[in-house]
């Protein structure tokens, strides 16, 4: 098992946090470039929670079906259903408070157990650099979602 916990600050409000983290339409794949294209799939969607199929091509390909759910006011959280990497209920859980200087904290936790070769390949790889990674995510993420809006007011 991994469990690891990263927390940063983010100049974009708590709203464009939570909306990126469950923004499922075409630009999903703009502002999480590591999501393969060709995996990525909307097997369900309402106003509170979705079924998506995200993966990447390293290692021969990676994918996990999760149940995403953003009931709870500031938080995301993705649990695994079916993958060929990590076992059944790892979560993936984004938490976003508001600051006081406009912006976000946004706090991640990473929590997953391996299944298979590949599955302890990864947790491996996640113990040794996924902190850094996945911190380096999240600091791209603002840009990448200005990038996306900016596509969208221009394309409209």
């Amino acid at each position: 098992m991994a469990e690891i916990h990263v927390s940063v600050d983010s100049s974009l409000p708590p709203e464009a946090v939570l909306g990126a983290a469950t923004d499922f339409s075409k630009h999903r794949l703009e502002i999480w470039p590591t999501i393969d294209p060709e995996v990525y799939g909307v097997e369900a969607l309402d106003e509170k929670s979705a079924v998506v199929r995200e993966g990447t091509h390293v290692l021969g390909g990676l994918w996990a079906k999760e149940r995403y759910d953003w009931s709870e006011d500031g938080v995301v959280r993705a649990t695994v259903m079916e993958s060929n990497t990590f076992r059944t209920g790892g979560i993936w859980q984004m938490t976003v408070r508001p600051t006081d200087v406009g912006g976000s904290h946004v706090e991640l936790l990473w929590n997953r157990r391996g299944s298979g070769l590949k599955g302890l390949v990864v947790l491996l790889a996640m113990r040794l650099t996924g902190k850094a990674r996945l911190e380096a995510g999240l600091h791209e993420t603002p840009r990448l979602v200005e990038k996306a809006r900016l596509s969208v007011r221009t394309a409209g």
